[in-house]
């Protein structure tokens, strides 16, 4: 194993580093890279899956095509502004949160993503696993376990790996993802017969834009985590971008593909995986594979670092094993009810992090403040706290899903407006009383997590 120091830009070589800044003689790559990075990231069977929920909400294409991108372009506004945090402070974005939150304070949204990507970790491996028992003759168990060695890898050798490996498998799976587009596109006349059920869509299509968000914009709290090696010259108006079209262009594809495979494959395929491989055979099913793969390797290191971030003094490649380990356990517990919950766990995901956003935003972007070193840091930000707590309790109103309606969703159709309120509140607040001066002590800077 490497330590910290040299880590710079070798591949394979064990990430010892977490809350620490990266320093700027082990800086290296370009914007460019994040594209790549969030392209592969995002080809996956959650983006597939989700476009199936149109065709359950009633939505004619057009509606959800609008719903498509109109979601994608929110979310991926969200990623880029997170990715275009890193070079400046060469922190992880959890770590990065405690210019807003505090030392202390920031523990709150890094425990809160750290169970959000124990949450995603384990929706990919399901749907990563059901791929592979449809390819393999192996159990269920023994396909998740398969999956788990493989990402766990992945965590273990952290932030350089990662970005090699999705390099790679964006490559790969934009060709096979390509490939089954243009195979679906020739049963066009089947795809423009279809007739949606929604005679009133506004409601619907609230829904599917909030769930588009909900997936890509949840990148947001891992944005920092792939950008901060980049030399602290580097545009942030580059990195942003490259990072927002990489996300957006993903997503909007895969959703819309899925709603296509969807409805060629009619209303009685039992699964999202059963019901790919039923219109298209085998390819898709391999593509589901490796797509796990390539969003686990990002849930799976950005868990460590948001466990580094909540104060859990383990050396971050033990982290990424702890995570790979309680991932394998939920997985497991969660096989038999995974499509019931899917739309629930993605709206229900949004809701801590808009609010978080709208804080972080706010005190980076429009308050220009910087992460100071952690023995000046205060341990809580009374202003970012009180922004966050009031801005999820506004939210409880707009939200709208089977757990829980709020009377102003009820009284719009179920429509959800939650993200658009916390985002919103958030940001109003703490821009409204945070005081004037950084919240702490000395002038800003880099230092260390």
């Amino acid at each position: 194993m490497t330590s910290g120091t040299g880590y710079g830009g070798r591949t394979l070589a064990v990430e010892r580093r977490a809350a620490q800044p990266v320093p700027p003689g082990e800086r290296h790559g370009r914007p460019f890279g994040q594209f790549t990075l969030w392209l592969g990231v995002n080809l996956t069977i959650a983006d597939f899956a989700l476009g199936f929920l149109p065709i359950s909400l009633g939505l004619s294409w057009a509606w959800t095509a609008a719903a498509v991108v109109i979601g994608n372009v929110l979310g991926a506004a969200a990623l880029a502004a997170a990715a275009g945090m890193g070079p400046s402070c060469g922190l992880p974005q959890m770590v990065l949160t405690r210019g807003a939150f505090g030392r202390l304070g920031g523990r709150l949204p890094a425990g809160l993503n750290y169970l959000s990507t124990l949450g995603w970790y384990a929706v990919n491996t399901i749907l990563g696993s059901f791929g592979l028992e449809i390819l393999l003759p192996l159990a269920f168990w023994q396909c998740a376990l398969v999956l788990i060695v493989a990402q766990a890898a992945l965590g273990v050798y952290g932030h350089n790996l990662v970005h090699a490996f999705e390099r790679v498998i964006a490559v790969v799976l934009g060709l096979m993802f390509a490939a089954m587009t243009g195979y679906v596109l020739t049963a066009h006349r089947a795809l423009a017969a279809w007739h949606p059920a929604a005679p009133h869509p506004w409601p619907a299509f609230a829904v599917m834009v909030a769930a588009a968000i909900s997936y890509v914009g949840s990148w947001s709290p891992y944005g920092a985590d792939y950008s901060r090696y980049l030399p602290p010259g580097t545009s942030r108006r580059a990195v942003a971008g490259w990072a927002g079209l990489g996300a957006f262009l993903a997503s909007a594809w895969l959703e819309l593909l899925g709603t296509a495979v969807a409805l060629l494959a009619g209303p009685h395929a039992p699964g999202i995986t059963a019901a790919a491989h039923k219109v298209i055979g085998v390819a898709p099913v391999v593509a589901i594979v490796l797509g796990a793969l390539a969003a686990n390797a990002a849930n799976v290191y950005s868990n460590s670092l948001s466990a580094a971030a909540v104060g859990i003094r383990v050396p971050r490649w033990a982290l990424a094993v702890a995570a790979s380990i309680i991932g394998f356990g939920a997985s497991l517990a969660s096989s038999g009810r995974f499509e019931q919950g899917y739309e629930n766990f993605l709206l229900l995901l949004g809701y801590w992090f808009t609010a978080w956003l709208g804080v972080q935003v706010t005190d980076f972007y429009l308050l220009r403040r910087r992460p100071s070193a952690a023995p000046a840091a205060r341990p809580v930000s009374g202003p970012a706290l009180a922004a966050f707590s009031v801005a999820i309790a506004a939210e409880v109103p707009f939200m709208s899903t089977t757990l829980w309606t709020g009377w102003v969703a009820s009284s719009i159709g179920g429509a959800d407006l939650a993200f658009y309120v916390g985002f919103t509140v958030a940001a109003l607040i703490y821009l409204a009383i945070s005081p004037g001066r950084l919240p702490f002590r000395g002038t800003p800077r880099t230092g260390t997590g």
